[in-house]
């Protein structure tokens, strides 16, 4: 089925991505692609959305797009920069603002009778992030609407199917954000909202089938969401010739090995478990570095990973769990920070001597679209549902060096506390939480003994896509019941601290 597609161009834009996740909610498909690697087969894609940016139009370093083939000719949206573009670019006038327009705005003036607004009134909340301003509208520009600091707010361009906005409706603080989307998409353009799990799922499995036949393909599980819907699409598609291999590393949490190779059986996965616990811990012996750990364990997982494909007969395919960001960072727009994918977000990439060609189900979606396709193949809400862990596990919740009881302390402290998330009913409103096993010893008291033991930090974040967190308000009492549970169940432990650091400036791990 040939889907009607929305074209995003992405100008290096923080919310490029939010931009296409709110259309996909829509249930329209859409990619992004680089202002300036505009695809050539334009056919499919009905409508254009131009993004906003971190640059200026009136800089040296303006990104100047060719939309000859686009104006005038398929329905156009411009965010922000995209708006100030074609303002600049087109009779109009765009100078630096007096004041950083930056936060929360409301809408003063809607020009009546504009489906463009439809069902949007007077006082919405709008979302500005921009330095310049639009002071007079481009040739043949019509005012639509504005904000009690910006007069230009949004506009369209007469003759043309072109609109333009000054502020972001892709945000969470735009408040009729995806009403005005929708009246974009769906009332102006008249694209199908026919982009949906269901229909992801049967294109997908029918697609896997024809590009697959009967070869074999082996794939590497790791308990998380991508892998295991991956697989699930996968053995759909080819049953007993996808040949799963989950790897114990000896970093991964209290008993979840065992669980979850007992989830993948009872879900009907060909799937071999691989206990390597004892390699794993042996490569990483006497290092602390967190590059080095990353690096010692991405190089014995490809090499117990290789040893165990060489035992399944003519496999001519690698199965992998890559998602759409992965996909839209490798092509950054403006190769800033987004454009390198940081080594602790996987484990490594598979050695080129393995020659094997690569499917990748998922590489159109992203992680909420995983989910909800999981959800629409009716895989088990718990594993759905689970909170992403780093490939490297917990070796970089180990700050410092590894042994053997370390990570038992680690995994057993990191059990009280995601239980305890569980059994207060916090797990499914936090994205992301563990503990952390610090490189310090402090002094406490049990009973009338002096101690001198280790110190542990709990990390608990709210984020939507890992790119921004901020540290979640755990109850005082959950955190008391908790930080008593571990220091008096767990050997070794007398201290216990809470991370209350967002990211930025910190990160979501410590290593």
């Amino acid at each position: 089925m040939q889907h009607n597609k929305v074209l995003i161009l992405d100008f290096g834009s923080q919310y490029t991505q939010l931009i296409a996740r709110r259309v996909r909610e829509l249930n329209i498909y859409c990619e992004i692609h680089p202002f300036n690697k505009i695809p050539t087969d334009r056919e499919s894609f009905k409508a254009v959305i131009l993004s906003g940016s971190p640059n200026s139009v009136r800089g040296e370093d303006v990104l100047h797009p060719d939309l000859s083939e686009i104006r005038g000719k398929k329905p156009l949206l411009a965010v922000c920069y995209g708006a100030q573009y074609l303002a600049h670019f087109s009779g109009g006038e765009v100078a630096e603002s007096n004041t950083r327009e930056y936060g929360r705005a409301h809408l003063n003036f809607i020009k009546n009778d504009e489906d463009f607004f439809t069902g949007i009134s007077k006082g919405s909340q709008v979302w500005m992030s921009h330095s310049d301003t639009i002071k007079a509208l481009p040739t043949n520009g019509v005012l639509l609407a504005s904000t009690h600091d910006v007069e230009n707010a949004a506009y369209k361009i007469e003759g043309e199917t072109t609109y333009a906005i000054q502020f972001h409706p892709e945000v969470y603080h735009s408040t009729d954000g995806r009403q005005l989307l929708e009246n974009f998409l769906v009332h102006i353009a008249r694209l199908d909202q026919d982009w949906t799990p269901q229909s992801f799922v049967e294109e997908t499995v029918d697609s896997l089938k024809a590009q697959l036949g009967d070869d074999k393909v082996v794939l590497g599980l790791s308990g998380g969401v991508d892998s295991s819907v991956a697989a699930m699409l996968l053995h759909k598609a080819i049953g007993k010739n996808l040949y799963c291999i989950f790897v114990n590393n000896g970093l991964l949490r209290k008993n979840e090995f065992t669980q979850v190779l007992e989830q993948y059986e009872g879900m009907g996965f060909n799937v071999k478990g691989v206990d390597a616990s004892a390699r794993f811990l042996d490569a990483l012996k006497g290092l602390s570095d967190p590059e080095l750990k990353r690096k010692a364990i991405g190089k014995t997982f490809i090499e117990v990973f290789d040893d165990e494909a060489h035992l399944i007969q003519d496999v001519k395919w690698l199965a992998q769990g890559t998602i759409y960001p992965d996909v839209i960072e490798s092509v950054s727009a403006t190769g800033g920070p987004s454009a390198t994918i940081k080594s602790h977000h996987n484990v490594g990439g598979l050695p080129d001597f393995m020659k094997l060609k690569v499917v990748e189900p998922l590489k159109a979606l992203f992680k909420d679209e995983v989910r909800r396709v999981g959800a629409s193949m009716n895989m088990d809400k718990e594993l759905l549902g689970r909170h992403p862990f780093p490939g490297p596990g917990l070796a970089i919740r180990i700050l410092g060096d590894l042994t053997e009881e370390k990570v038992r302390i680690l995994q057993e402290v990191d059990a009280v506390f995601i239980n305890n998330l569980r059994s207060w009913n916090l797990y499914d409103k936090v994205w992301q939480a563990g503990a952390i096993l610090l490189p310090v010893n402090s002094v406490g008291v049990m009973g009338d003994e002096r101690t001198y033991e280790k110190c542990v930090a709990l990390r608990a974040v709210e984020s939507t896509d890992g790119m921004t967190a901020d540290w979640v308000n755990l109850p005082y009492e959950f955190l008391q019941k908790t930080s008593n549970e571990i220091i008096n169940k767990v050997k070794g432990v007398n201290r216990v601290v809470y991370d209350i650091s967002s990211k930025p400036p910190a990160t979501i791990e410590w290593e």
